[in-house]
């Protein structure tokens, strides 16, 4: 598919599919990823070369690491016909490749949380709404481009914290608000939308 494209980073790939399994108990440290990376044959020292900011550049990987993650398994589904099924289904697909690591996308997240930090977090998930926009057909270049990441943007967050607490079967509870949050999204970008040409 157009949208598929290789992350090509394997050393990376490698140290942070190593240490994902140790970060619920660890966390997101040099440490860790240095056992990580020499769990898988290289020298601690490879994590500065291929992570220049240590755990940041490895948490912001782990973020491309997930959106990959989704994109291969939207590869092997067939496409929903409709815009908003394509949102939802891609939306749902990432928070599911992310359900064995829960513990590190929630330690993530906090990590993202702290004042000096936040924008970055915030251009992570733009960028994720991106990637799911593209996936859905998206070509506008206009305001309605920028409009309908910053709604997704809102979404992706709103789910991610109902997810985090999420106790029920398989996440039914999670995909019920995915669904409520997704038709309200619709429906305020057609609101937009009428108002922008009004």
């Amino acid at each position: 598919m157009p949208f598929m494209k290789s992350m090509n980073d394997p050393i990376k790939e490698a140290i942070l599919e190593a240490v994902l399994p140790a970060i619920p108990f660890d966390g997101w440290t040099m440490e860790t990823l240095e056992t990580a990376a020499i769990s898988c044959g290289y020298a601690k020292d490879m994590v500065s070369a291929v992570f220049p900011d240590g755990v940041k550049d490895a948490i912001i990987f782990f973020s491309s690491w997930a959106d990959q993650k989704m994109l291969m398994r939207l590869d092997d589904q067939s496409i929903p016909p409709r815009v908003r099924d394509k949102i939802t289904f891609a939306v749902r697909s990432r928070f599911e490749e992310l359900s064995p690591y829960k513990e590190a996308e929630r330690l993530a997240i906090a990590y993202w949380m702290r004042p000096m930090r936040k924008y970055h977090g915030a251009k992570l998930v733009w960028k994720t709404a991106d990637v799911i926009w593209d996936y859905a057909g998206d070509t506008a270049t206009d305001y309605n481009r920028y409009t309908k990441r910053l709604l997704l943007s809102g979404v992706l967050t709103a789910t991610a914290f109902y997810w985090l607490n999420d106790k029920s079967d398989e996440h039914k509870e999670t995909w019920a608000f995915l669904d409520r949050r997704i038709e309200n999204v619709m429906g305020l970008g057609k609101m937009i939308n009428k108002l922008k040409t009004a």
